[in-house]
């Protein structure tokens, strides 16, 4: 067979597994089917499919096969680190900032604290430390990826439980906002570079005031034309970013953050999220699971991905319950807000892919935290929607009783 063909088979694959799955085994409840794509990538890696058919795996997800996947995986994954850095509405977080900040500081510190001790027991222990890395990067790192809420797997699953337009659903939005700028913000300083920090520092400058330009650019063009300049500038950010050492994924980020959904229409920006993950992003699922190993042994990794999950949740529900007294939110919103602000979803995955490239972490670390995202994910819609029956159930009740 041609490498065409091979590929070909490899994108038949990719596309047909997880949808089979997804649509007969009924599981939207549990698993979206972005979920389910992921994984299938596992399923699909070197751990499961690798080990039951090796020659058949390394037939069909050759070096050539792999090169063209990777691209379209990386393609896949700016736009769609663009469009969550697009959605981000900073204004609301102002507005509202005595709220925000407090909760979005507590709901992203907590976690952080729990991942950090669990990230300083692994140091103990041989091969889950990156070879590149020091102590404080893989502890700030691994502490940071049980801090991360998944803003566009969030928007998803509160438009499957109906709250995305009410007023829970954007105070939620907003947390996650803040949250969201946060990590990537501790990303770039996981990320520098000391022997390259002027070529860093030259970015940062040069984003800035290159910034004050494409905004002055953007709000005299016509809508048409702003989503092929939108594209340049993405492309731009990506290569400086990665430049300097960055990551192109921190330069994505920074390349759709300044950016107003108003220059695109909501409408075509959502219908832009959806053919992304439709099209593109189950490219990049497949490539994340092809990068899983289970070197140390599947109970190591499955034992360090528990670990890892009871950080993740058990801070976020800390984190919301100690914002919830302070602030006087009403009865079982803490519980509602903390379990869907611990959705980790893609940016986790893509947040612990970019840790793996730069030797941060190690093939295993990396294998737990998917299991931990993975976890995190599927756990959300089973836990809120009870809860938010019995919150709304006591709302309706109350509002009969005055």
């Amino acid at each position: 067979m041609s490498t065409t063909e091979i590929f070909l088979l490899a994108m038949l694959l990719i596309f047909s597994l997880p949808y089979l799955v997804w649509r007969f085994g009924r599981t939207d409840y549990v698993a979206p089917l972005a979920i389910v794509q992921i994984i299938g990538g596992i399923v699909l890696g070197p751990g499961v499919a690798g080990a039951m058919f090796p020659e058949y795996h390394k037939f069909v997800f050759n070096p050539d096969v792999m090169k063209t996947l990777n691209g379209i995986a990386q393609w896949g994954v700016m736009l769609f680190v663009m469009l969550a850095g697009i959605e981000l509405d900073l204004k609301k977080v102002w507005t509202y900032r005595r709220e925000s900040v407090t909760t979005a500081g507590l709901s992203l510190g907590m976690p952080l604290l729990l991942g950090c001790g669990a990230a300083l027991l692994l140091v103990a222990y041989p091969g889950w430390m990156g070879p590149k890395a020091q102590v404080w990067q893989f502890t700030l790192g691994t502490g940071m990826a049980c801090a991360v809420t998944a803003l566009p797997v969030l928007v998803l699953l509160m438009e499957k439980l109906d709250i995305l337009r009410q007023p829970m659903g954007q105070r939620i939005l907003r947390y996650a906002s803040l949250d969201d700028v946060a990590i990537w913000g501790v990303l770039a300083l996981i990320m520098l570079d000391w022997e390259r920090v002027g070529r860093q520092l030259g970015f940062l400058a040069g984003f800035a005031l290159l910034t004050l330009v494409f905004r002055r650019l953007m709000a005299r063009l016509p809508q048409p034309d702003r989503w092929y300049v939108a594209m340049i500038w993405l492309i731009a950010c990506g290569f400086g970013a990665d430049w300097a050492g960055l990551h192109f994924m921190v330069g994505a980020f920074l390349a759709g953050v300044v950016m107003d959904a108003d220059w695109f229409g909501q409408d075509k920006l959502d219908a832009l999220f959806k053919n992304v993950l439709l099209v593109l992003m189950p490219v990049f699922f497949l490539s994340t699971g092809l990068r899983t190993k289970w070197d140390m042994g599947g109970y190591a990794v499955f034992f360090v991905g528990g670990l890892l999950l009871f950080a993740s949740v058990g801070g976020k529900l800390a984190g919301a319950h100690i914002a919830g007294r302070m602030l006087k939110w009403k009865r079982g919103e803490a519980s509602i807000i903390g379990w869907l602000l611990q959705t980790k979803g893609l940016i986790e995955i893509i947040f612990a892919n970019i840790l793996l490239d730069k030797g941060i972490i190690t093939s295993e670390t990396f294998t737990a935290l998917l299991l931990m995202a993975v976890g995190s994910t599927m756990l959300t819609v089973p836990v809120v929607h009870p809860k938010l029956n019995r919150a709304q159930h006591r709302g309706l009740v109350e509002q009969a009783s005055s």
